[in-house]
This record gives structure tokens, C-alpha cells and sequence, in this order.
């Protein structure tokens, strides 16, 4: 679901070629019909079950995108030589990254590629987001971010997300803080990798607004596989969730699905 850093954030709705401006649809009634078909997006054959949001499961066991250490930077082995796909490591993995500090549901640390931001904050329904450093490859991200996860953490509460039950934080005084407690970690890892190889970043933090005209009491996912026919309002948009009166559906979970999507008001 491709979205746009606006105020609120502009959300497109991806189907075949079209791309739905999802945002005018809020306070509209819609309607999702999968017709059991699910192609990989990779090589795009069918596939029974899709595996790690859209793929069939052999390329899900050949492909770098798939490993275990996208999941987990920290367990990166392109240096040993036994990456899956080079190439794309060095397109994906080799390049400078961002480890950040969010506001989703509170106080959370992440990794991104400098190229992502802020796609990745919206993707996680952050509130706020700033840069803490900016660092040569995904593997040396991931090794900061194994840092920092012993005094913050690390995944989003995508229920209270979703409720808008978002507590205030000043991120600044926030990112001063981790970086004291992290201060010898990073010095250790500046000796093996190199001064050069991370540094620390005074930028400002980016606040972000959602589309969203009511936050639901209770969160109710849809499941397509379950019920293949899915009916409601839409109240609001937010990360990749769709938020209707009868539930919220996660887009992303359902990439691949060939689904006919329509609107009844």
C-alpha cells in the first residue's frame, strides 16, 4: 500500500496496474472478494500458501529477501561468502542504513535503508520518528540495534497502534539518552568496523498525522484465507492497515492475493 509523507499521510491502494487514492474512500463503505487465487510475487507462479508476504515457498527458501537475516540484521553472513544472492546484498545489505528511534505504540528501535525513510516509519504507524545513526551496511545496523534493544524495544504494539493509544515522547531527549547508555557499544564497534563506519546524527524528528475519522474500541483482524468476503466502513488508515467498522485488515499480509476490491457508497 504505497504511501506519501503528507499531512495526513496520502495512502494509494495497489490493485493490478491501478492505484486507488485510498484516502478519499474514508467514511466509504467497501467491499474485498478473494477468489482463492495467490500468485508469487517474485516468479509469479500459484501458490497454495504465500510464505513472508507474497512468496511461493521455493523462492522463499532461494531468495536473500527471504532469509533469516532480514528478520535479523545481526545474523548477517554476506562477509562469510554464503549470502544467497550477492548482488542483491550489495544493492540491499551493502549500503548506509538508519538506525532510528519511533513512536508507534512507544518507544521502539528500528533499522532501515537511507533510501526508506520515511516510507518505513509509515509502514509501522509511527507518530514520530528521528534518526540516531547512520551506518555503513544492514549488519552493522543490526549489531547497533542489538544494543539498543537491551534498554528499549524493538516491535510495535500494532493493537494499541491501531487504537490510537499512543503515549507522548520527546524522540530528541529519547535519542540523547539511548546513546548514552550505548556509548561503549558503539565504541567497541567503531575498533572492528572502522571510525567511519557509523556515525551519530543531530537530525530533526518528522511527525506524521493518519487518515483516520474514528480509532476502533475493540481490533478485529480479517483473515482473507478465513472469510474470503470482507464488507465495511472505512474509518481510517494507518501503517499498512485498513481500518473498517467490522475489523482492520493488513494489506501487507495479503500481497499476492488476487482479490476483487470494490466500493458500495
Amino acid at each position: 500500500m504505497p504511501a506519501e509523507a503528507a499531512n495526513p499521510v496520502a495512502y494509494n491502494l495497489a490493485v493490478g496496474d491501478t492505484r486507488i487514492p485510498m484516502n478519499e474512500l474514508v467514511g466509504h463503505r467497501l467491499r474485498f472478494d478473494f477468489d482463492g487465487v495467490i500468485r508469487c510475487i517474485h516468479c509469479d507462479r500459484k501458490t497454495k500458501k504465500s510464505f513472508n508476504q507474497g512468496f511461493c515457498y521455493p523462492c522463499f527458501r532461494k531468495l536473500a529477501a527471504c532469509d533469516s537475516c532480514i528478520m535479523s540484521p545481526e545474523k548477517c553472513h554476506y562477509h562469510l561468502g554464503t549470502c544467497r544472492e550477492p548482488e542483491w546484498g550489495e544493492r540491499h545489505c551493502m549500503v548506509e542504513h538508519v538506525v532510528y528511534l519511533a513512536n508507534s505504540s512507544g518507544l521502539k528501535v528500528g533499522i532501515t535503508r537511507g533510501t526508506q525513510v520515511p516510507t518505513r516509519w509509515i509502514d509501522q504507524g509511527a507518530v514520530d520518528a528521528v534518526p540516531m545513526l547512520r551506518v555503513a551496511t544492514r549488519y552493522l545496523a543490526g549489531l547497533v540495534e542489538v544494543a539498543c534493544k537491551q534498554h528499549v524495544a524493538d516491535r510495535t504494539n500494532w493493537r494499541a497502534m491501531l487504537k490510537g493509544d499512543v503515549p507522548e515522547l520527546d524522540l530528541v531527549t529519547e535519542r540523547s539518552r539511548i546513546l548514552a547508555l550505548i556509548e561503549d557499544d558503539l565504541t567497541g564497534l567503531r575498533q572492528q568496523h572502522g571510525d567511519d563506519s557509523l556515525r551519530v546524527v543531530d537530525e530533526a524528528a518528522l511527525g506524521l498525522a493518519y487518515p483516520v475519522e474514528t480509532w476502533p474500541a475493540k481490533v478485529k483482524p480479517h483473515n482473507l484465507d478465513k472469510t474470503p468476503e470482507v464488507e465495511g466502513r472505512l474509518e481510517g488508515i494507518k501503517g499498512q492497515y485498513l481500518m473498517l467498522d467490522t475489523g482492520v485488515i493488513n494489506i501487507r499480509k495479503f500481497t499476492g492475493y488476487e482479490v476483487r476490491f470494490r466500493v458500495l457508497d
